[in-house]
């Protein structure tokens, strides 16, 4: 027997020639050109090892085996007829996976509304280190630089700046991720300029804010973050090694998809109302 396996429309159709008879008859009822069903039909035999025809002037008559087959496949057609109603059942939303930074993501997350034609839902894989957007990874990532890979599309969003932030003007030292790998540009300029005022560390930025908020420390944020808590103060002009332009990146084959072509369109709305 041939490893190929045959395929479902073959051997729909070997159940339509069962029951037609007639190699014309079917080629007709199927609206397929003869020598390409009897071709298929002798393909079908070289797979399974059988004859499965017993080929005379009165047309294809089913040999042992090939009434064994046609047993075994006599609940096919429902079972195509219920593959193709799966198909067209609809299914509701498609999860769009969307990866960005922690801020970022809490930002988009809190402006997101739900989409009213039901086409997609966010599920958020927040990540200061960039998944691979061109291997699938994620579907929508947002970044802060353009991506340099030609299968990535991309759209510049805004401008983000960041500044320190306090409860009171009053408070001193900083608040801030533990050092290590992974850690974002924000907190890499922290460590790698005011290390020495570091005076309290969590391991969560939310934690950081919170701790900012209780008057432990300064915190940096950017600012469509730190401008909108309240309890809050500037207390820096922006920092300017770390103002960037912010990206939308998606893969370029499936950015016309319906369900991430609404994502893009949601996420640019609610980044950029204006």
């Amino acid at each position: 027997m041939n490893e190929s396996q045959p395929s479902l429309d073959d051997l729909a159709l070997f159940l339509d020639l069962a029951a037609a008879g007639s190699l014309a008859e079917t080629a007709r009822r199927r609206s397929m050109p003869l020598p390409t069903l009897s071709r298929r039909m002798t393909k079908l035999e070289q797979m399974t090892g059988r004859a499965l025809f017993l080929r005379g002037r009165a047309g294809y008559a089913l040999s042992g085996d090939g009434r064994a087959l046609a047993a075994e496949l006599h609940d096919l057609p429902e079972l195509r007829q219920r593959v193709t109603a799966w198909m067209q059942t609809d299914h509701g939303p498609v999860a769009v996976r969307i990866t960005a930074g922690f801020w970022t993501a809490h930002h988009l997350a809190m402006r997101l509304a739900p989409d009213r034609a039901g086409r997609w839902l966010p599920a958020f894989v927040a990540s200061n280190a960039p998944l691979d957007l061109a291997g699938r990874e994620a579907d929508i990532g947002i970044r802060n630089r353009p991506p340099t890979s030609a299968r990535l599309a991309r759209q510049r969003l805004r401008r983000i700046d960041y500044v320190v932030y306090a409860s009171d003007p009053a408070v001193t030292g900083y608040v801030a991720l533990p050092a290590g790998p992974g850690l974002a540009a924000s907190q890499r300029w922290l460590h790698d300029t005011c290390g020495d005022r570091i005076v309290t560390t969590a391991t969560d930025p939310r934690l950081c804010l919170d701790l900012a908020l209780a008057g432990f420390g300064q915190v940096v944020l950017p600012t469509f973050a730190g401008d909108a808590t309240a309890g809050l103060t500037r207390m820096s002009p922006p920092i300017a090694p770390l103002s960037h332009d912010e990206w939308l990146v998606s893969h370029h084959a499936s950015r016309h998809d319906p369900p991430i072509r609404a994502a893009l369109n949601a996420i640019a709305d609610a980044l950029c109302p204006d």
